[in-house]
């Protein structure tokens, strides 16, 4: 990707390890809940109790009523957190290019985009939305309006899931940068309110279309973004990169991987098939208008 001599965003810091306290109070802790769980079962949240209590939290803080504190961050600059090394200055001028790109879209539209903050941490930190786990993998939370990456999970990309690349780094923080678009949308609240109103299999059925919107807007990013002197950032085998990604993170991949025989009631985020096709379609199109997995079928974009 041309993104080397592209700026770093100011969006960005690097947040110390969890401590006592969770941002948000209830509605923060009720949100994390739903993010585990919607990644990874109830099993996730028992991993993430055993997870705080290693780490010296109180998992009974979970149903405590107060808002707790707020996570704090390194005293460092955004210039420095972006400096700290690879990983951290891709993630950064990938930002800085989601924030111009989106922008640019935005205003063609009539309307402005608000940037989300990318919080860089190790292992775990606090979020508006509750704990930060690196189990969890990146995740956006919209109370704060926040993308949560541990930088290990690029590493786990190309290890774990045989995905390397540079633009399958830069597909991770794009798609939680689409989950942003959708909640400055208005996308975000109206799915939660519909989940809100559904079983299990109905959520999940909203949450697999929320994803793959988010991965078609991810494949709008690259499709529109520009280097520093107007060139397209994609080269040659990139997106062929990105495409390699979204299949190894399909939902009936992942349980294949894990032993287990997919169940499509189960799944949250689509599977190999649905990911490639919107990510390939946001890619193709370049327009936002092209992702809307709410009406029809998803299996054909």
């Amino acid at each position: 990707m041309r993104l080397d001599d592209y700026r770093n965003s100011d969006n960005v810091e690097q947040d110390r390890g969890g401590g006592g306290g969770f941002g948000g109070g209830g509605g923060g802790i009720g949100l994390l809940f739903a993010l585990v769980g919607s990644r990874f079962g109830i099993g996730g949240i028992v991993v993430l109790v055993i997870g705080m209590m290693v780490f010296g939290m109180n998992p009974l803080s979970l149903v405590g009523g107060g808002g707790g504190t707020q996570s704090s961050a390194v005293q460092e600059t955004a210039e420095q957190t972006c400096a700290r090394d690879p990983a951290h200055g891709f993630s950064c001028r990938v930002l800085a290019s989601t924030e111009d790109t989106w922008s640019r879209l935005f205003q063609a539209q009539g309307s402005r985009y608000t940037p989300a903050r990318l919080h860089f941490y190790d292992n775990n930190a606090n979020s508006g939305c509750g704990a930060a786990q690196s189990a969890m993998g990146p995740f956006y939370c919209p109370t704060d309006q926040g993308v949560y990456l541990d930088p290990e999970f690029f590493n786990e990309l190309t290890t774990k899931f045989h995905a390397a690349g540079d633009f399958a780094q830069a597909y991770v923080v794009a798609h939680e940068v689409g989950h942003h678009v959708q909640n400055l949308t208005g996308i975000a609240d109206k799915v939660r309110s519909a989940q809100q109103q559904s079983d299990q299999a109905g959520a999940n059925a909203l949450q697999v279309r929320m994803e793959l919107q988010a991965d078609c807007y991810a494949g709008v990013w690259a499709a529109n973004a520009r280097s520093k002197d107007g060139r397209a950032v994609m080269e040659p085998g990139d997106a062929e990169e990105g495409l390699r990604a979204a299949q190894a993170i399909g939902d009936d991949t992942l349980q294949r991987s894990a032993g287990r025989t997919p169940v499509p009631d189960s799944f949250t985020h689509g599977t190999s098939a649905e990911r490639v096709a919107w990510l390939k379609r946001g890619l193709a199109s370049g327009d936002p208008g092209k992702c809307d997995t709410f009406t029809g079928n998803i299996d054909a974009p």
